[in-house]
């Protein structure tokens, strides 16, 4: 695979063939060199990479390549060729009879497997289907539905969500104000008031967490130290078991579980830095990415300075499954999603450290009613039901400020984000406790407030649309004050 295309799919600028627009790039409408064909011609599921496909789906004037759910718009410059907005071409191959059979990219040439697209992913273009006069469908309140799931659904109305806000939120992203939200929920007050799902995805289909798979490892680490499998503050480093480790240095030695949850393992290790050695793009194609991490240079002392890093707590992942005797999907299904009444059939977690999930990032995919309880066992400082399932002193910890990374404090693979907000009183500034994925992989935990909002989302590498949701109108709404104004952003 090309270097620029690894780069691009394990940041998530190019999943596909096409990067998703930035602030201040045109929008990508109708080919704006006002070439007419029928763009349907190009769609189908095409051959990709490292065993993968991808769609190609029309749709708006506008040809879109999709994968794995995450769908990028592609721009016509000439007959037959297109480009992304870095200005990549991509041309497609005719066969004698004037059939699309194939796309180039970078000299390699992919086939065209099959003209059918499936109804799940042409529903990825539009949030719901058009009624019959080919507008958007209007959403009018609706409570969430009470499964046996354990948790408790309520209606909308004083004291809580009004049905007016809902409708304004729900009906933003119907409306495309607030573009590639997948599914909003929110629990006030103790119950589930609002939850909606768009773009053909609904409450039993698992969704991409991306980093938000940070925070279900730093639970996990958490129910390893309850059970005495690890030392929080005991150096980890050692019992990876390799015999070898590139570029000693004794300060490796005393690196722990809680350096590497709080972003501070002192290893040349910054996502957020092209030219970090321990960027992640240029560790996926490792063989065994424990040891590319561990084999890092060293730039500081441990637990002194957060710099972001992803392979730190894929790293952790591993030694919890060392300490554990077992896979870490196993140990994640007994010590939390068992207690939590989430059923192995439920979620999905290939935990294999190798290139072979260079395209995955070793993240784990959860519905949305999941993250919901994810938050709701924070909120709740570990106990679900009544049973303690994560100790409050690991909850405590993991939630406190450890580090500060990219201007934003940061616990235990959990980011702090603040608002303020203006109300009839006067400004207030709202904490919020975030877990968060690249893409719009949200949870929400707002304490003033018994909150706990729920975002999953396809807008990969731009500032979060539920980011600006929640500023505009869930916390002004259940504060009972104007638009809020949010700080500006932290990592997203």
């Amino acid at each position: 695979m090309p270097r620029i295309i690894r780069r691009l799919l394990a940041t998530g600028l190019v999943l596909a063939i096409a990067v998703p627009q930035g602030r201040g790039q045109t929008p990508v409408g109708r080919d704006s060199i006002s070439l007419q064909r029928d763009l349907s011609e190009f769609e189908g599921v095409y051959r990709y990479r490292d065993g993968t496909t991808l769609a190609m789906v029309a749709g708006g004037g506008r040809l879109v390549a999709i994968i794995r759910g995450a769908k990028y718009p592609l721009r016509a410059v000439a007959t037959d060729t297109f480009t992304n907005p870095s200005g990549d071409l991509i041309p497609f191959v005719r066969d004698t009879a004037g059939r699309i059979v194939a796309f180039k990219e970078y000299g390699d040439i992919f086939a065209r497997l099959s003209t059918v697209i499936e109804t799940e992913i042409r529903q990825l273009l539009v949030p719901r289907t058009p009624g019959p006069d080919d507008r958007p469908p209007r959403y009018r309140c609706t409570p969430p539905p009470a499964l046996a799931d354990g948790i408790r659904v309520g209606n909308m109305g004083p004291g809580t969500l009004s049905c007016a806000v809902a409708e304004q939120v729900v009906n933003g992203v119907l409306d495309g104000v607030y573009t590639d939200i997948h599914a909003i929920l929110v629990h006030h007050k103790g119950s589930l008031v609002l939850e909606e799902y768009f773009y053909g995805y609904e409450r039993h289909r698992p969704h991409q967490m991306r980093s938000l798979t940070k925070s279900v490892i730093s639970l996990l680490a958490g129910a390893a130290v309850d059970r005495g499998l690890l030392r929080a503050e005991g150096p980890v480093v050692a019992r990876l078991g390799y015999t070898s480790i590139a570029n000693p240095d004794p300060r490796k030695d005393q690196i722990t579980l809680i350096d590497l949850l709080s972003n501070q393992s002192g290893l040349a290790c910054d996502d957020h830095d092209s030219a970090s050695p321990g960027n992640e793009v240029k560790l996926y194609d490792a063989a065994d990415w424990p040891k590319a991490f561990v084999d890092l240079p060293v730039l500081a002392e441990p637990g002194i300075i957060g710099r972001y890093c992803s392979f730190g707590f894929i790293t952790a992942g591993r030694i919890i499954e060392l300490a554990a005797g077992k896979p870490l999907a196993k140990f994640a299904q007994e010590v939390l999603f068992d207690p939590l009444g989430i059923s192995p059939a439920q979620w999905r977690w290939t935990f294999v450290l190798d290139r072979s999930q260079r395209n995955e990032f070793g993240q784990i995919y959860l519905r949305p009613r999941d993250m919901l309880k994810l938050g709701l066992l924070i909120q709740q400082r570990g106990v679900w039901q009544g049973r303690q399932i994560i100790s409050e002193s690991w909850i405590d910890a993991a939630v406190a400020k450890q580090s500060r990374v990219d201007d934003s404090d940061y616990g235990l693979g959990i980011w702090h984000r603040w608002y303020s907000v203006p109300t009839a009183d006067g400004t207030q500034r709202v904490e919020t406790i975030m877990l968060s994925g690249n893409g719009g992989q949200k949870v929400y935990v707002v304490p003033a407030l018994e909150l706990v909002a729920v975002f999953t989302g396809g807008a990969f590498n731009v500032e979060s649309p539920a980011n600006t949701l929640m500023a505009r109108h869930l916390l002004p709404a259940l504060l009972d004050g104007a638009p809020a104004v949010p700080r500006p952003a932290g990592h997203d």
